[in-house]
């Protein structure tokens, strides 16, 4: 075959092209399952740790099965659906849809210590942060008010500002923080520049030089539990 003809060279381009795609694919499927596995336990470790409970990669399944007892699916009059799988819910999706009567809302249930009654409540948190997504999983005392523990995280924060949501210093301050008034008015969690007060339950200090972030942050906690309002508030009248 002559390879200095145009011919040559298309069929040459083309047999590469078909082999590198073909390549690619098998690569690409091959790690599909390593990567969806990854994923996975990363999630059942920010859940483990939104109750204050350390995991590895190694052990994350094997302590979220002994820890996390039960889980629920509600919609947003804080009704439980029935066969739907908490684990399985994408918070990304179900913000995307355009009627808050059709999200669906994953709650995971933690036993902390084995042979107590004590359960605390993990629900997900998904918003915007500066520079892309921000996310998180907040717990809460039995009583559906008092936070027990949180866990957040980002995609693409400034480091040293709006990257100091994923530090212990900054979400331990969430820590035993309300989300009702007295007369159990829903409220959420302010983020306060300049600092919060000492003695107010409802705010915590916003991150010196990541306002923005802060703000976004403020912004997911109140517009995802609030998604959870009546299904706390129900739960919270059972107890009273």
């Amino acid at each position: 075959m002559n390879t200095e003809k145009n011919s040559y060279i298309f069929i040459y381009s083309t047999i590469m092209v078909v082999v590198i795609a073909a390549a690619l694919t098998y690569v690409s499927q091959s790690l599909k399952e390593p990567q969806e596995n990854n994923i996975r336990i990363e999630k059942m470790q920010n859940i483990l740790a939104s109750v204050n409970i350390v995991s590895t990669p190694k052990n994350a399944e094997e302590i979220y099965k002994k820890f996390i007892t039960s889980s629920l699916v509600v919609n947003s009059k804080g009704e439980k659906i029935e066969n739907a799988i908490a684990f399985d819910i994408n918070l990304a999706d179900e913000l995307k849809k355009e009627k808050i009567e059709e999200r669906l809302f994953p709650v995971y249930i933690c036993t902390p210590n084995e042979g107590d009654s004590l359960q605390l409540y993990i629900v997900p948190l998904r918003g915007k942060g500066l520079w892309g997504p921000i996310w998180g999983y907040m717990s809460f005392q039995p009583d559906f008010n008092t936070i027990a523990g949180c866990v957040f995280d980002h995609k693409g924060e400034t480091p040293g500002l709006g990257a100091e949501i994923n530090t212990a210093v900054f979400q331990k301050q969430f820590f035993g923080k309300q989300i009702f008034d007295t007369v159990n008015k829903f409220t959420s969690v302010g983020i306060m520049k300049g600092g919060a007060k000492d003695d107010d339950i409802h705010a915590v200090d916003a991150i010196s030089g990541g306002t923005i972030t802060s703000k976004g942050l403020e912004a997911m906690v109140k517009d995802c539990l609030s998604s959870y309002q009546e299904y706390f508030s129900k739960n919270k009248a059972q107890k009273l």
